[in-house]
């Protein structure tokens, strides 16, 4: 049995301080191809998997896990749990998520045995132009000039979303998931130390913007403490009337005239955002993007979102190597999941936006013969030269060219499973922490309009991810479902991070799939990310090891926070249920 490097990931500065430090057990058979046993990493984590025989929840929050689990125990379905999860979110973790922001939902039904795909991505202001984050000099304009304030609004899509959903999938009344966030609402919550942390990170930020100001500051101008009760009014005033009027509320009416009238009236950088704007909006039924991995198949969200295909690129490169023989986290593994993530992401920048606007080749992508080509790339004992974008057969013309962007991690993930075995893998996101920091009807709005590339064109090449009116800006985000070979639910997780989600998520499959760890020993494995420039691993762990050997091999090592955000569930060999949640956060996992 080979060496293996034993990492840990610091616990986080929210948490207790003790450390338990324990030999991980084997939870699943030995993976096919594999060995009959491996030594597992040390985990520098005191959770272990939470386990439950029929329904499960794991998100971000406390507050919002268990609304989650409450709407199940009424007799609710995967997707009425997940919209009480995410009203419960966009109170208590603001910065993060909301009704203000967008996201996508993978459904899976136990009965039919199929894969669904909702997008409620934001879209472009109709009179948004490839211009829209340029300074006076066609340059790109520096992030914080362009996310704060009403320019960066979107339409928000999470209501249309789960109005959607809720409408093929839902079994209880649209208004009962309103209820324990109104409750919470006006009865208040306190203030977490991870929100305390944030609301000092951002502090600058949040005094500049009125609504903000007076709702996590107190009169002298500092962050509520720790412990403070906050309550939302507001909030609780629009969550009735959403639960009384339902999604047409949001997109017309008061709350539409108000949101138009803060983004026009931003302090900085208004916004076009108009009431017809709202008005036209529509969620999508999109088909999921599915891929064979070894003996499981793995289904993602497609375009918009870049996060299901390059994802299912990365493992489908990897594929042609033996993972299952390495030990999590040594050198070997590092360098070839590292080096299958970059040449994904080289393909990511070129091919991929918004389907709706552009072609984009996904069978080709995802051919065997292409992953066999670009797996050939990989020398197993040195790292590449940096990547370009490959060829697709049959693929007309050149690619577009690579962009600049600069998405930041502001997102949140939770998975259910409902008593009947259906299953929701939902991320959703304001994108910067408190999005575009403008509040109205007590939630934040989305920047989710810089995720676009600032730069319409390369080298004269259109970018793919260019500004275009009516368009969705391209995603990482992430949710994921693996069935077995009978198609059978296996497996659910995602992440907030940014363009690191893919990486999150990916190191999370193969911890389940090729090293046979429980959900939560997945989660809790020490980040590693490489996305074409510098490969990162998470500071504090015992990756930290590796950086010169990494370096040796011809990579340019470097530590790095790596705050993933990742909420997964799996289906244990004896048919239970296993949930994790990262011990990077503040998440919880629940089950009956």
């Amino acid at each position: 049995m080979k060496n293996s490097l034993m990492p840990s990931i610091q616990r986080p500065w929210y948490a207790c301080a003790s450390k338990l430090f324990f030999l991980l057990l084997l939870s699943f058979p030995a993976q096919a191809g594999g060995p009959d046993s491996i030594t597992l990493p040390s985990v520098a984590s005191d959770k272990a998997v939470t386990t439950a025989v029929k329904m499960m929840v794991s998100a971000a929050n406390p507050h919002a896990a268990k609304a989650g689990l409450e709407i199940l125990k009424a007799g609710g379905s995967a997707v009425d749990a997940a919209l009480a999860i995410q009203l419960m979110l966009t109170l208590v973790e603001p910065q993060s998520s909301g009704i203000g922001g967008g996201g996508f939902l993978m459904y899976y039904d136990a009965a039919t045995k199929t894969v669904s795909a909702y997008d409620g991505r934001e879209t472009a202001p109709a009179a948004a132009t490839p211009a829209l984050f340029l300074d006076e000099n066609g340059e790109p304009q520096k992030f914080f000039d362009a996310v704060m304030g009403g320019k960066s609004v979107g339409v928000p899509g999470i209501l249309r979303l789960f109005e959607l959903a809720h409408a093929v999938h839902g079994k209880l009344p649209w208004a009962q998931m309103f209820a324990p966030g109104i409750a919470l609402a006006d009865n208040g919550f306190e203030v977490s130390e991870r929100l305390h942390f944030l609301l000092n990170y951002d502090l600058s930020r949040l005094t500049e913007f009125p609504g903000t100001r007076a709702y996590f500051l107190t009169p002298s101008g500092t962050p509520k403490a720790v412990g403070t009760v906050l309550k939302n009014p507001a909030l609780a005033e629009s969550f009735r009337t959403l639960a009384a009027e339902g999604a047409d509320a949001f997109y017309g009416g008061d709350l539409a005239r108000d949101i138009v009238a803060t983004v026009a009236n931003a302090p900085r950088a208004p916004g076009s955002l108009t009431r017809e704007d709202l008005a036209t909006y529509r969620a999508k039924v999109r088909d999921p993007i599915c891929h064979n991995y070894r003996e499981h198949r793995i289904c993602g969200m497609g375009p918009p979102s870049s996060g299901g295909l390059t994802s299912l690129m990365i493992l489908g490169i990897l594929e042609k190597f033996d993972l299952p023989s390495l030990a999590p986290g040594s050198v070997e593994s590092l360098h070839l999941i590292s080096e299958a993530s970059r040449l994904a992401f080289a393909d990511r920048a070129a091919y991929m936006g918004d389907a709706d606007f552009i072609a984009i080749p996904i069978a080709g992508l995802l051919s065997p013969e292409y992953l066999k080509s670009r797996a050939q790339l990989i020398n197993p004992a040195r790292a590449m030269a940096a990547p370009t974008a490959g060829r697709i057969a049959g693929w007309t013309g050149p690619p577009p060219g690579p962009e600049v962007t600069l998405a930041q991690p502001s997102t949140s993930h939770f998975t259910v499973v409902d008593q009947s075995g259906n299953v929701v893998a939902m991320t959703s996101s304001v994108e910067f922490a408190f999005g575009s920091h403008l509040m109205v009807g007590g939630f934040m709005l989305n920047n989710q309009l810089t995720d676009f590339s600032f730069r319409p064109t390369k080298d004269s090449a259109p970018v793919a991810n260019r500004v275009e009116g009516g368009k969705r800006p391209r995603s990482s985000m992430s949710p994921t479902l693996v069935l077995d070979s009978d198609d059978n639910f296996r497996a659910a997780v995602g992440s907030p991070g940014g363009p690191n989600i893919i990486g999150y998520v990916v190191k999370t499959l193969i911890g389940v799939l090729d090293w046979g760890l429980d959900m939560q020993q997945a989660i809790s494995l020490p980040n590693h990310i490489s996305r074409g420039g510098p490969l990162y691993v998470e500071v504090g762990s015992s990756y930290e090891a590796r950086v010169d050997e990494l370096t040796a091999m011809g990579h340019d090592a470097r530590t790095r926070r790596l705050n993933s955000g990742l909420h997964g569930i799996a289906r244990a060999a004896n048919a239970n249920l296993e949930g994790g949640a990262d011990p990077r956060r503040e998440g919880l996992a629940v089950g009956d």
